[in-house]
């Protein structure tokens, strides 16, 4: 599957999460612990937030600990509020268009898992787009064509209603093809302002997702060098995760399985999902 990231709080370095950690992004993509696939080389991308209208992406098809353009970036950007994330692909191609994350206006969207039965059923998907969202599709994965369909459902209104339509849809046509479980995915979905994640799969078993604590309780958990480590991270400081980025089991909160999470000026607030029928 895939690894991927989103932090809100302060401005941070990109390199802080990406590269400078026990177990980093960049370390997952060598070696997940929480994932069916240990490497995630087919790709990688960033895209964080500063003061232009539209956030800012950077992609490529090369693994992300052989890019040195990478690291170079992520030294030098600090954002309030980023994505990473790395692709081990499944059945599609490795290229530039298929690699997360996928933007449109403001948004941003990172997804882990996969529509099972795709190859049956993306012409039904695709099809059901308004043309405009079709004409964006520029890729050929699952991923990209979830996020359309989250917008096409009114994702930009109603975050948590339009992704509960777009994976009813998708079940509903899944089943039809004589798919049980089509849906396996986490979902991360940036606007600017809020981090917004999914954790969800059709048969009850969804891959790992994870939410940091509160910046005090991690100061109460951290030994003296991760102490000096959180000197530089504002209080309002969050990040949502595949897997941990340490071995500090107290440290991480495990997002329960159907659940929407959303991450606004610190605050972690959770519901139960559930798709909507169609």
């Amino acid at each position: 599957m895939c690894r991927w990231l989103a932090y809100s709080g302060g401005p941070l370095a990109l390199s802080d999460l990406v590269f400078n950690t026990t177990h980093s992004l960049v370390d997952q993509s060598l070696s997940a612990r929480s994932s069916v696939q240990t490497t995630n080389g087919d790709g990688f991308g960033i895209g964080w937030y500063d003061h232009c209208d539209v956030p800012g992406v950077y992609k490529h098809i090369q693994p992300a600990w052989n890019d040195p353009n990478l690291r170079d970036l992520c030294d030098h950007m600090q954002s309030t509020m980023f994505v990473a994330h790395v692709r081990a692909a499944t059945d599609t191609a490795i290229q530039r268009s298929n690699c997360h994350p996928f933007r449109y206006g403001k948004w941003l969207f990172v997804h882990n898992g996969q529509i099972r039965g795709f190859e049956k059923i993306r012409r039904d998907l695709a099809v059901a787009l308004r043309p405009e969202l079709f004409a964006l599709l520029t890729g050929t994965t699952d991923s990209e064509l979830m996020f359309l369909l989250a917008l096409h459902f009114g994702m930009e209104d109603d975050v948590y209603a339009g992704v509960a339509r777009m994976v009813g849809f998708i079940e509903k046509a899944g089943h039809e093809h004589g798919i049980e479980y089509p849906m396996q995915m986490t979902l991360g979905i940036t606007d600017g302002t809020r981090i917004h994640a999914f954790r969800y799969s059709s048969e009850n078993n969804t891959r790992t997702l994870f939410c940091t604590r509160t910046v005090a309780d991690l100061r109460e958990l951290a030994d003296e060098e991760g102490q000096k480590r959180l000197d530089k991270v504002t209080a309002d400081a969050r990040a949502i995760v595949s897997e941990p980025f340490n071995d500090v089991p107290d440290a991480w909160i495990e997002v329960p399985e159907s659940s929407f999470v959303t991450i606004e000026a610190g605050e972690f607030t959770r519901q139960d999902f559930a798709p909507a029928a169609l």
